[in-house]
């Protein structure tokens, strides 16, 4: 298991064994990059021992606040410390993205806990009273829990496009542990509790303070939250594109390091110049110290990197977007840069997306950047269509905008952003923070009525007047693009031969109406339609055939 993940963590490895319990951890050093933070770690004491992936940002504010002769400097040991000291309590306290695993060798007690929004993962199998749990399902797999795929969540994707959005996954008898729930085992028993869920931190009634007053709070928390971020013994860097997002994050850095900082700048391009924000970067930058590094992905390097992504996601991820992601953290760990700000997270916020803005007949569109109102063509066999469920997702706000708002970070958007960028970032032995997604700006945005979100047929209104005030003048923005990659025009044309094969790859599942398929495939290429999403998931049922 440990060998299966070293990937996440080059810098070393530890295996604590207790009778039938055992604790694995790889380290990516951050920070205390002495010997003292290898894991598992332990209390003085010798009663708990912890692993744990992730970064709790705030722990020198925790520190401080706990009586514990610490021997190392690092948040491994103050995470240790606040369960030994509260116990579960100790989740609301922390600021950061987590999933760790304490072991009590006095009660026999495994206890673990996944952050509010699953930034980092966890996942488990139960069999006859034993319980394997681990960041990655390739790891479980390596344990001995068989690798067959789960026909029901695979027709559930290929028929309505869900995944990630419940502790299923593509593997049967492999479960995610949910962003927001702790795990608790003791003598094969297994129970799992909702620590964290965002509709309950939200009163109904939307904020009814000024604007300004609303504007002051939420940018003094994104200057907290990207200071805390900064928090590492390595190299920090940024991922921009031309957009609001980045916008908002590089005016944040400057405010938060001076306008002396000289981090280094990573941006993605595939020479397409409809596609490429290249030269909204540059002009973002142009003001600044700050290095930029351009990440190039072409069409001829697609058919390896998908490939090898494919076996670091594990399940099927988000097309070409992600391996040009994937060539962006490769370029990051070359230039010895190890932890990377995005900007995830402002869309869902602040109401970003097309379809937020309900048509004229009141239903909205659930797929970015496509003019087609129908996701996919009908290609399952009978059988499958039968296997799959669309389940009825909550919606516990009054008002339509705030419940797609809360489906998205819930349910949909981010778990399944944040799964791909996990993945994509720990294959190159990086780390990814997610400053926008804090939890305290969640739900500050999400308190906010719908006028500050979308306000004269504009956007994100709020965080647009609040991004002026950011950025020198002169420094423009790109218009909203919901893709970055010519992925549409790749598969039709240099990349049609790659995608045709594994098309003919998916098709020997057994799952999928070759005749369809075939004929949806001939009319995409023809140019018929827009929306090369359900070409992606044939790909990717093909890839998953390795």
């Amino acid at each position: 298991m440990v060998a299966a993940l070293g990937h996440r963590g080059p810098d070393g490895q530890g295996i604590h064994r207790d009778g039938d319990a055992a604790l694995g951890h790889t380290r990516l050093s951050i920070i205390d990059l002495s010997d003292c933070g290898l894991q598992p770690m332990s209390d003085p004491s010798g009663r708990w021992w912890i692993a744990f992936n992730g970064e709790i940002y705030n722990y020198l504010e925790l520190r401080s606040a706990l009586s514990w002769d610490f021997r190392t400097n690092t948040d491994t040991e103050v995470l240790l410390a606040a369960y030994a000291t509260w116990g579960p309590a100790c989740l609301d306290r922390l600021l950061g993205m987590f999933a760790f695993l304490i072991w009590d060798s006095r009660e026999r007690r495994l206890f673990a806990a996944r952050d509010r929004f699953g930034v980092k993962p966890l996942y488990l199998h139960e069999s006859d009273g034993a319980l394997r749990v681990a960041s990655e399902i390739k790891a479980l797999h390596a344990a001995g829990v068989p690798a067959r795929p789960d026909a029901a969540a695979w027709a559930s994707y290929l028929s309505h496009g869900l995944h990630d959005h419940s502790e299923g996954t593509f593997w049967e008898s492999v479960r995610a542990l949910p962003g927001g729930c702790f795990l608790t085992w003791k003598d094969g028993q297994t129970s799992i509790t909702r620590w964290y869920d965002l509709a309950e931190r939200i009163d109904p009634e939307p904020d009814s303070r000024t604007d300004g007053e609303v504007r002051e709070e939420y940018r003094a928390l994104l200057e907290e939250s990207v200071r805390l971020r900064f928090r590492s013994d390595v190299p920090v860097g940024i991922n921009l594109s031309g957009g609001l997002d980045s916008s908002t994050l590089l005016g944040l850095v400057q405010q938060v390091q001076g306008p002396e900082s000289d981090i280094q700048a990573f941006t993605f391009v595939t020479g397409d110049p409809a596609y490429d924000e290249l030269p909204w970067v540059e002009q973002m930058l142009a003001r600044t110290r700050h290095p930029l590094v351009v990440c190039s992905l072409s069409a001829e390097e697609v058919p390896d990197l998908a490939e090898s992504v494919a076996r670091s996601q594990d399940e099927p991820f988000g097309g070409m977007p992600t391996l040009a992601y994937a060539r962006l953290f490769e370029r990051a760990r070359e230039a010895g840069v190890i932890v990377l700000l995005d900007g995830q997270g402002m869309d869902e916020q602040w109401a970003g997306y097309d379809y937020y803005r309900a048509d004229g007949d009141g239903t909205v569109s659930l797929i970015q950047g496509t003019r087609q109102r129908s996701v996919r063509p009908e290609c399952l066999t009978p059988g499958m269509r039968a296997l799959a469920e669309r389940p009825e997702l909550p919606a516990p706000f009054p008002d339509q905008l705030r419940n797609l708002q809360y489906r998205d970070i819930r349910f949909t958007k981010i778990p399944r952003a944040l799964r791909f960028n996990d993945r994509v970032s720990m294959r190159s032995s990086t780390e990814l923070r997610e400053p926008f997604l804090d939890h305290r700006l969640v739900e500050l945005a999400m308190r906010q009525p719908a006028e500050r979100k979308i306000r004269d047929g504009q956007q994100k209104w709020m965080l647009r007047s609040l991004v002026k005030e950011l950025l020198p003048k002169g420094v423009a923005e790109a218009p909203k693009r919901p893709l970055q990659t010519p992925q549409r025009e790749w598969l039709r044309g240099p990349l049609r031969e790659w995608a045709t094969g594994q098309i003919e790859r998916a098709l020997e599942s057994g799952w999928l109406d070759a005749d369809a398929v075939r004929r949806e495939w001939r009319a995409y290429c023809a140019g018929e339609g827009d929306n090369s999403f359900f070409v992606w998931q044939w790909i990717g049922l093909g890839l998953s055939r390795d």
